[in-house]
């Protein structure tokens, strides 16, 4: 059996990662980690996050919007219309990035494909149509959110034959399967409007695949004080609509 965890979303919350890596540490069993983009953005401390994730060699990492909008900041590329409601958040996070995480960041792909016991795994941040895999971040090559269902997920990913489809993007949880294929979203690890973190464990065995749905509970007050400590623009925003308004006095 091989058996990996899965993490998505982490948006800046190194706290909730930590919880989370924490979990799947003392799970001696698990042989690699997938983490499906949009490790920064939203929550402010990137630098932290991107320090744990990078240092690790048992996680593999894929780009998400969020990420490469930041990345295009730094770089001088054109920014997305599409995420122009999110342009001086976004600054803020690039002004704040220690740079030497940016050829990192540009060498991680936009999707990973793995074989593992007989079965077609697919990890990706969200749907893109083929034909727009390397347009850049400015085109908008992912796919609009669509509503949970197995109904829209088949849809979104019609023409993909893995077993086993694993992205992120749309923070709410994701556990469909069809007559070919599981589609799983573990959910926004640092984006809750509770003090968890969501994260799966997939068991992949010749005959099956098993996916089990897991949280952790965490102190997120210094984590959600920190955007007002760090002056973070939007924060009356992110915090009423990413994080449903905890409190952290």
């Amino acid at each position: 059996m091989i058996r990996v965890g899965v993490i998505t979303d982490i948006h800046g919350n190194d706290s909730a990662l930590k919880a989370v890596l924490h979990e799947l540490d003392k799970l001696q069993d698990i042989e690699h980690i997938y983490c499906l983009g949009d490790m920064i953005g939203i929550g402010p401390n990137t630098n932290a996050v991107l320090e744990i994730l990078f240092s690790r060699h048992d996680i593999s990492m894929i780009t998400g919007n969020h990420d490469e909008a930041i990345l295009a900041i730094l770089k001088g590329d054109e920014h997305p219309l599409s995420h122009s409601h999110a342009k001086e958040h976004h600054q803020w996070i690039a002004h704040h990035m220690n740079k030497n995480f940016i050829p990192k960041l540009e060498r991680l792909p936009r999707a990973i494909k793995k074989t593992m016991n007989g079965h077609a795994v697919l990890f990706t941040h969200y749907h893109m149509e083929k034909n727009k895999l390397n347009k850049p971040i400015s085109q908008d090559p992912f796919s609009k959110i669509v509503k949970p269902s197995l109904e829209n997920v088949t849809k979104l990913f019609k023409g993909y034959e893995e077993s086993l489809i694993c992205f992120g993007h749309h923070h709410p949880i994701h556990l469909f399967k069809s007559e070919k294929t599981i589609y799983l979203n573990p959910g926004s690890l640092g984006c809750n409007t509770r003090a968890v973190a969501p994260y799966s464990i997939v068991n992949i065995e010749q005959d099956k695949i098993e996916v089990r749905l897991e949280e952790v509970a965490y102190d997120n007050v210094n984590f959600l004080a920190s955007y007002e400590r760090l002056q973070v623009p939007d924060r009356d925003f992110i915090l009423k609509v990413f994080h449903g308004n905890q409190s952290y006095l």
